[in-house]
């Protein structure tokens, strides 16, 4: 017979389910740009197109408010995060250093099988320069890292890479959007580093250059953002 905590238990996995699904709706959505910076998630039209109440809908908001895709504001309600240029380089020079440290710390344990993937990623990127897209691109260059960073056996390392991902998602397609010439020096720098780990190279030589990379990307949007300004160059740092 069913009993009242019963059907707690059963109302409560149900909204769950349905706080997922608002989730990953949402998500995509911002990640497509189809939900674009600044734009206002108006909870109860967004119910009533996934058909659920505004309860799930409200969780979900609240996980991407964590993960800094959606931002409350006073009187006005949640909307995607506009680009934060500031935002930005502090993810970008955080990912840099956990990317670089989880590549790093993967490479002894990618077989070449894994590498000859990552390769055949960074391949058809190199076909994508004929008739760019930035999106593809995009999505191109996050396979391309994952592959190389995915093996990383620190857990804690791994968290602290997809996090950085996860903030930088509202603005996936800005950087190549924005600096299309970066791409190419993107698509060459990722075959130095595949090199490095083929090679067998020192684990520091490998974490600097992922480091690196994603550093140059950082510096190239900032520049693009603002010619008059001199860049301090961040090659090299330690």
């Amino acid at each position: 017979m069913s009993t009242v905590a019963d059907g707690a238990d059963t109302t409560t996995a149900a909204e769950g389910s349905k706080s997922e699904r608002a989730y990953a709706w949402m998500r995509e959505r911002i990640s497509a740009h189809a939900f674009g910076p600044g734009y206002r998630l108006v909870l109860s039209s967004i119910a009533d197109e996934l058909g659920m109440s505004v309860v799930p809908v409200r969780e979900a908001v609240r996980r991407l408010e964590a993960e800094g895709l959606v931002t409350f504001e006073r009187n006005v309600g949640a909307r995607v995060t506009l680009v934060d240029e500031g935002e930005y380089a502090h993810t970008m020079q955080t990912l840099g250093l956990v990317e670089g440290l989880a590549t790093a710390l993967s490479a002894p344990l990618l077989d070449a099988a894994a590498l000859d993937r990552a390769e055949a990623v960074n391949d058809r990127m190199q076909r994508l320069l004929e008739h760019f897209d930035a999106h593809v691109f995009t999505d191109l260059n996050k396979q391309f890292h994952s592959a190389l960073y995915e093996a990383c056996p620190n857990p804690h390392v791994l968290d602290l890479v997809h996090r950085g991902w996860h903030r930088l998602s509202s603005i996936r397609d800005t950087t190549f959007a924005s600096v299309p010439g970066r791409a190419q020096h993107s698509v060459e720098e990722h075959a130095e580093i595949l090199d490095l780990i083929r090679s067998g190279a020192d684990p520091l030589e490998i974490e600097l250059a992922a480091r690196n990379h994603r550093w140059r990307t950082m510096d190239a949007f900032l520049r693009a953002r603002h010619p008059e300004r001199e860049q301090i160059p961040t090659e090299g740092r330690s």
